[in-house]
């Protein structure tokens, strides 16, 4: 793959391996004709031309400075090729993330996500670096053994009766190292899963003093990977000066039966130091190999890591159909069922809310109101029946097409580590004036219009510069500057005071429920799903849908459901009862007191 989609960096990363490969046993010989031509002399007769000197440092600074430019562009360009690879692969993973229902996400943990897009994406392509020197060095092996054979063949046979043996070892090598790094390849990623899961809950880990815990339950797993790596090191301490070795012994072969070669008067001085080196220069070709080979194990699991991301099967299905005009959409919810492996959470849920109308999701927790929200945006998609949005089912509506219709404001807010209007905006192309207008209409002009910077002030991560109340406005604010068709409301002012919320709910009710004769381009307003827990946010709706157990159990106005629906008067009027239960046990204390 790196060498089809890199193929002019490769291709000049091999060469100048091979530059690097060719100017090496170049070396060589430019040592052994020195050695004949310029140091024995000199040795011998105590003279030398200053041709022969000058031709000898020539050849040997001219090889040199080829060799380094080699090195250089080899270096360089495989670093620029596995780190174009490496991003690549982040870059498509986090794509697949985004890409993929929600229902794949529930599935796997944060941790191991982000270890898919850094960890094993970085260890996929980990072998690319030495990769072209390998591919290269193969032209140093070659033609040092081609070189070998034609200065003297018996030395050359002599020399290569070490290389099976090097085989031999790179393979016992091989197998040996790969399950201890797939091991501790695995284990990078459950240590990332915990440190995650213990920073994202630090709030939880404080207020409750588990820090010792976390920390014992991280340090456990830490010291697993330490064990896996040391073992990962010792293995390669081991095999690693063995396999230096080895080439070390068979130069001191060559020499012996090179020194009685040279004593019979078989070869000269120069061409057995141009044996011996050259037989040096092969052993580095294959260690070069064994690098490689060392990175494979690490290399395939996080290959097969970012594999398993890139295949998933999780993916969403779109249609090519596009609903047009800005006028609020009608919703129909129709025979929808949803599960969660084995377990049902909603079953044939049905109702229908016209368009430009309000309608409020009631029911006790874990009735399924927030996992109907997401179908109802298309986070996941139900088990059977369908969401139409002006009678199209989401599913036929074109990639895209929903979130430039249906706008949700979660109960669990999320800000990013950017500034007031950015989070807003979120790329959005609105004037500072539309921001400022849907910053009143979610009451968050006030506090924003204090900030340091009004607009240009950065939350920080996760908002955490703002209160839950300013984080939840600012969230309805980015909804509302998008002027959706359908806007859905998730508990979304749930941690806003009873006042605050008061003048939400009216000015939303105000701006949102435009009639056809008042409304002008743009502001034609929307249809509404709210799901709520106060009678303040319920007495927004025009009908009220109760759900319990994740299925409808009534629906009807505000009045209707508490006249003929047990299960929601006693829910919606809990506060009032309890409140009303401690006036007269107060009353009654009074009395006795009196």
């Amino acid at each position: 793959m790196a060498i089809r989609t890199e193929k002019a960096v490769f291709s000049a990363a091999v060469l100048s391996s091979s530059l690097y490969g060719g100017m090496t046993v170049a070396s060589a010989w430019a040592l052994g004709w020195a050695t004949e031509n310029v140091v024995l002399p000199a040795f011998g007769q105590g003279d030398i031309t200053a041709a022969a000197l000058w031709t000898g440092v020539l050849l040997i600074v001219g090889t040199a400075l080829l060799k380094a430019v080699g090195v250089a562009g080899r270096r360089i360009l495989a670093g620029v090729l596995q780190y174009r690879m490496q991003a690549r692969s982040r870059r498509d993973v986090t794509k697949q993330y985004l890409r993929l229902p929600l229902a794949w996400h529930h599935q796997h943990p944060t941790g191991q996500l982000l270890s898919n897009a850094s960890a094993d994406a970085e260890a996929a392509w980990a072998p690319l670096a030495p990769l072209p020197m390998a591919v290269g060095v193969v032209v140093m092996l070659f033609t040092a053994a081609v070189a070998m054979l034609i200065t003297d063949p018996v030395l050359a046979l002599v020399g290569f009766l070490i290389f099976p043996a090097i085989a031999v070892l790179n393979l016992v090598y091989q197998r040996k190292l790969s399950p201890l790094a797939t091991h501790a390849q695995q284990l990078r990623a459950e240590v990332s899963e915990i440190a995650h899961e213990s920073f994202d809950g630090a709030l939880v880990v404080k207020t409750l003093g588990r820090e010792d815990l976390e920390t014992e339950r991280f340090r456990r797993r830490a010291h697993e990977l330490r064990d896996a790596n040391i073992a990962v090191g010792r293995v390669r301490g081991l095999f690693d000066p063995m396999l230096e070795a080895l080439p070390t012994l068979g130069v001191l072969i060559v020499l012996m039966v090179g020194a009685m070669r040279l004593s019979g008067g078989s070869i000269n001085s120069g061409e057995l130091v141009q044996v011996a080196y050259l037989f040096t220069l092969l052993s580095f070709p294959i260690r070069a190999l064994g690098w490689v080979l060392a990175e494979l194990p690490r290399s395939v699991v996080g290959w097969q890591r970012v594999q398993a991301v890139l295949e998933a099967k999780g993916s969403m299905e779109y249609g090519e159909a596009g609903l047009r005009g800005g006028a609020p959409a009608g919703l129909q919810v129709s025979g929808l069922s949803y599960a969660y492996g084995a377990a049902e959470v909603l079953h044939d849920v049905s109702f229908e809310v016209p368009a430009g109308r309000t309608v409020a999701l009631v029911g006790p927790t874990g009735s399924g109101k927030s996992t109907l929200v997401q179908t109802l945006v298309r986070l996941v998609d139900p088990v059977k029946g369908e969401v139409l949005l002006d009678g199209v089912d989401l599913r036929e509506i074109a990639y895209g097409g929903i979130p430039d219709m249906v706008a949700l404001v979660p109960q669990q807010t999320f800000l990013f580590d950017d500034t007031v209007r950015g989070n807003i905006t979120l790329g959005l192309e609105v004037s500072d004036e539309e921001v400022w207008a849907a910053l009143r209409l979610a009451q968050a002009d006030g506090f924003v219009a204090k900030l340091p910077s009004g607009l240009d002030t950065r939350v920080g991560e996760r908002g955490t510069t703002l209160s839950g109340g300013q984080r939840q406005r600012v969230a309805l604010a980015r909804a509302l500057v998008r002027r959706p068709r359908l806007l859905i409301l998730d508990d979304a002012t749930s941690s806003v005071d009873p006042q605050v919320e008061a003048r939400i709910l009216h000015g939303l009710r105000d701006a949102l429920n435009v009639s056809e004769a008042e409304s002008r381009p743009g502001e034609e307003g929307s249809t509404v799903v709210v799901v709520a827990y106060r009678l303040a946010t319920i007495s927004l709706a025009d009908e009220v849908v109760y759900l319990d157990r994740g299925s409808v159990v009534d629906r009807g106005t505000h009045e209707e459901l508490l006249e003929r629906c047990p299960g929601y008067r006693n829910l919606v009027t809990a506060y009032e009862r309890e409140e009303a239960e401690r006036a007269a046990i107060a009353a009654e204390e009074e009395e006795v007191v009196a």
